[in-house]
């Protein structure tokens, strides 16, 4: 619930007499303006400032004595803690979560340099775990969402440089984001860091199968089970971005085999792309089991048609790319009416951007080969204008309908 939706539904309670001036102005009182654009500010500057630190030790770096270089690391580093520290207990939150990120990168730069001067050679990325686990316990101390988000692109970061430089993925290190920064969520529910958590588990679970070299779809398996844990929640719109993500993925690669599948490539795609069938349709199964339960025990089965993006017509003969086109369409519209069903704005406009790509797919695989380019993509726009239109208006008058509804009961 925002300030502004308070401040002008709040006029109308007053001259209607449902509650009186002084009740507006406490109910106000306990939604204080957020100053989102001047709490950026220190963040940026910090950014800026350890920028500015970085290049410059980089150009000196080799004329400094190793003795003072490790005394300037210590230093720096220290002194942003204490900095931070001291702005914190003064109630400059932003300032001081600010400071704080700096000590954190000075300790990351630390490691790094340390390990430049004394020729150290890294074959894993233990010491970049450490440096994940330092920001952990950071983001706990201060309750921070910049300091979160730090920590998780570190554990991004090194999860990337470990498949790329060894060709290998450390599951110590996504245990410990995963436990760490998911408890930190759990406790303190937050949207923004939900689906960048649930964003970097997904790009995370890409470069597991990478490093293994693995089919691609085994990817999928990780995604669905996170989807099936968060059915065990009792709050189902806290923990929506961990199952939307799943799902965005999932109707990704469904559209991707829409527009590119070629059944002359079809023995290329199994073999490159294709999991093995029975081991990956158990694993299907179980996870659809888990997930069930979930929604069985609150109440939830008619999501259940969620899992629809799930099933593996890869393995089919003929009709592939058939299949997963009526798939998309069938999901997108479910969708928008669970939306429309539970007043949920997120679902409604994730569910309209969906059937929007789910038509322009269509009418890309049926009128690509044979109409003329200019005309294809006129005739596109048109479409896809059309639709957005209709949609919106939809979705414009549902809510009204809703609003008139809810005057009417009271």
């Amino acid at each position: 619930m925002s300030r502004k939706w308070l401040e002008h539904e709040g006029r109308s309670w007053t001259e209607k007499g449902i509650i009186t001036s002084e009740q507006y102005k406490r109910i106000l009182d306990l939604y204080p303006v957020q100053k989102r654009a001047a709490g950026l500010i220190p963040i940026l500057g910090s950014i800026l400032v350890g920028l500015g630190i970085l290049s410059f030790i980089a150009a000196n770096w080799q004329d400094i004595p190793q003795l003072v270089r490790l005394i300037m690391i210590c230093v720096i580093m220290a002194g942003f803690y204490a900095a931070g520290d001291r702005f914190l207990k003064k109630d400059h939150e932003k300032l001081g979560a600010a400071l704080m990120g700096l000590g954190l990168a000075s300790f990351g730069a630390g490691i790094v340099l340390v390990g430049q001067m004394f020729h150290l050679q890294a074959y894993g990325v233990s010491s970049f775990i450490v440096w994940g686990c330092a920001g952990l316990t950071l983001t706990f101390l201060v309750h921070s969402r910049y300091l979160f988000l730090f920590t998780l692109l570190i554990f991004t970061g090194l999860q990337w440089y470990n498949a790329t430089e060894f060709n290998t993925f450390s599951f110590i290190s996504l245990a410990i984001m995963i436990i760490g920064l998911g408890y930190y969520w759990m406790k303190r529910p937050d949207a923004l860091l939900g689906w960048c958590l649930a964003l970097s588990f997904a790009v995370q679970s890409i470069m597991l199968v990478a490093s293994h070299d693995w089919p691609f779809t085994w990817f999928f398996v990780p995604i669905w089970l996170l989807y099936a844990l968060a059915d065990w929640s009792r709050e189902r719109k806290a923990v929506y971005p961990f199952q939307a993500v799943p799902l965005v993925a999932a109707f990704a690669f469904n559209l991707f085999i829409v527009m590119f599948w070629n059944k002359d490539d079809s023995y290329s795609f199994h073999d490159n792309i294709s999991a093995q069938p029975l081991w990956y349709v158990l694993s299907l199964l179980v996870l659809l089991a888990v997930s069930l339960g979930g929604k069985f025990k609150y109440k939830r089965l008619s999501s259940s048609l969620d899992f629809i993006l799930a099933i593996p017509f890869f393995y089919l003969s003929t009709g592939v790319d058939a299949s997963y086109l009526l798939t998309l369409f069938l999901f997108s519209l479910y969708l928008l009416w669970r939306g429309y069903a539970e007043e949920w704005n997120v679902k409604i406009n994730l569910g309209t951007l969906l059937f929007l790509c789910s038509t322009m797919a269509a009418y890309g695989k049926l009128a690509w080969d044979f109409m003329d380019k200019s005309v294809f993509f006129i005739l596109g726009g048109i479409i896809l204008l059309g639709l957005s239109w209709f949609l919106n208006r939809r979705k414009k008058q549902f809510l009204e309908e809703v609003e008139e509804d809810k005057h009417h009961d009271e």
